[in-house]
């Protein structure tokens, strides 16, 4: 509740929700870059595969910086945020600079490597400490329901994309041919692709940097004093035994490589089914729906999770939906048959939407699991720790899809093929959550506001 006597200062709304959609929904249109990669690629004279690894590289580094960087995130959300707003304002910003720079120069290897390292490196870093600042502020404001706003957070970094989209469509503007190069004309003119992202940059950094002011833990929590005796990240993970941990880990990073290995192709699935035609707006449309179904998973599945005793249950019921219906779309062959059969073309349809929804899932309830196991005092620096497993899986899922499609006979058949394979990690990850993953306790010791 806020305090009559400080009002807006000691509210939970105004310092810990809005301030994290502020920063979430900035850096979550990372996810945006399959929008324009293409564009890119061809406006700075490189195939569309060697722009995408700026997304991956971005991913990686996400988790990264989240895993080495957790522990400033404790220790000041403050400076984190600030480091969060410079870096992913900057990174954007650069981004712009090297594509403007490839299209003058085609085929410069320079205009290449600067968009990895500003989309790559330093955006990364940004999403890092971006993505951890606000989720314990929010779970030590909203001790009663830390799953419902740690939830509305992630979801903001889920639903970016689908805010976002039409608003980059608009400001890329129509396509048009120059010198037998595809370039775009939007509202600021020819070269919309690298104007877009330093508009994007000043518009982000002023969503951030609010976010970044108003940001604020409650009076009533102190972290240790600096010369305060505080255990390690170590000794707090084996409070309980290391294969829990572990377990946690690894399911996690399973959920998020079988999610990317099959959002990275849901395009192609889509086009293959036949459905981008027979919908106003074609794919346009199907993303935003996947997009909202992301953000829904974010937000509904955390917010059941405050109703269980145990929160690992609701990672059991991502993965046994995934499977069965995984199952359900390998043994009827419905990606080989959907585009004939309205029937199995839906069911693809239904496994996509709820692997995103699961995929959103999996990231809203990890921080809450992990407080109700080790409890609050270092939870920003396990849940960094915990996110390295993004970082890995940006490396591996979009990669393990693109490589099965690649040596199947044909893109149905390595579609059908990619579903064989998330199909026996989706089984794995089940198993961890099972056997592994130990009743959680509530341990998390949070003050009464």
């Amino acid at each position: 509740m806020a305090n009559a006597k400080g009002g807006w200062r000691t509210n939970k709304w105004i310092r810990a929700a809005i301030p994290a959609l502020l920063l979430h929904c900035s850096i979550g249109t990372v996810y945006c870059w399959s929008l324009f990669s293409r564009e890119i690629g061809e406006h700075i004279g490189f195939p569309k595969g060697a722009t995408e690894w700026a997304f991956s590289l971005a991913i990686f580094f996400l988790g990264m910086s989240a895993a080495f960087l957790g522990n400033i995130v404790e220790k000041d959300i403050h400076k984190s945020s600030l480091i969060a707003t410079i870096c992913f304002a900057g990174g954007m910003a650069g981004t712009g600079f090297f594509i403007w720079y490839g299209g003058l120069h085609k085929g410069s290897l320079l205009a290449l490597i600067g968009i990895y390292v500003c989309y790559g490196f330093i955006m990364g870093v940004g999403l890092g400490t971006g993505y951890l600042s606000p989720v314990k502020t929010l779970m030590l404001w909203f001790s009663d329901r830390k799953g419902l706003a740690t939830g509305l957070a992630v979801a903001g970094f889920g639903a970016a994309k689908a805010i976002a989209s039409p608003i980059m469509k608009w400001m890329l503007g129509t396509p048009v041919e120059v010198n037998g190069v595809t370039d775009y004309v939007g509202p600021f003119g020819g070269g919309a692709v690298y104007k877009m992202f330093f508009v994007l940059a000043a518009v982000y950094f002023v969503m951030m940097f609010v976010g970044h002011l108003l940001l604020k833990k409650p009076d009533s929590w102190h972290e240790p004093a600096s010369g305060e005796a505080k255990p390690s990240i170590m000794s707090v993970l084996k409070m309980k035994p290391m294969t829990n941990y572990i377990g946690i880990w690894l399911m996690f990073y399973l959920n998020i490589t079988c999610g990317l290995a099959l959002i990275s192709q849901e395009k192609a699935i889509f086009q293959s089914l036949g459905v981008t035609a027979l919908i106003a707006g074609g794919y346009g449309t199907l993303s935003t729906i996947s997009a909202v179904f992301n953000a829904g998973g974010r937000l509904g599945f955390s917010a059941a999770a405050d109703k269980m005793k145990d929160r690992n249950t609701v990672f059991k019921l991502i993965f046994v939906i995934s499977i069965v219906l995984t199952a359900a779309v390998v043994l009827t062959s419905g990606i080989i048959e959907g585009a004939t059969s309205i029937p199995l073309g839906i069911l693809v349809l239904a496994l996509i939407m709820m692997v995103n929804a699961g995929y959103g899932g999996g990231f809203s309830n990890v921080p809450t699991l992990l407080s109700d196991h080790y409890g609050m005092s270092s939870i920003s620096a396990i849940h960094g720790i915990t996110l390295s497993a993004w970082g890995f899986a940006g490396l591996t899922g979009n990669q393990l899809a693109s490589f099965i499609v690649s040596k199947s006979a044909t893109s149905e058949a390595g579609y059908q093929n990619v579903l064989y394979v998330t199909l026996v990690l989706y089984i794995v990850a089940l198993l961890l959550s099972l056997f592994f993953v130990k009743k959680s306790e509530n341990t998390g010791e949070v003050p009464e506001h």
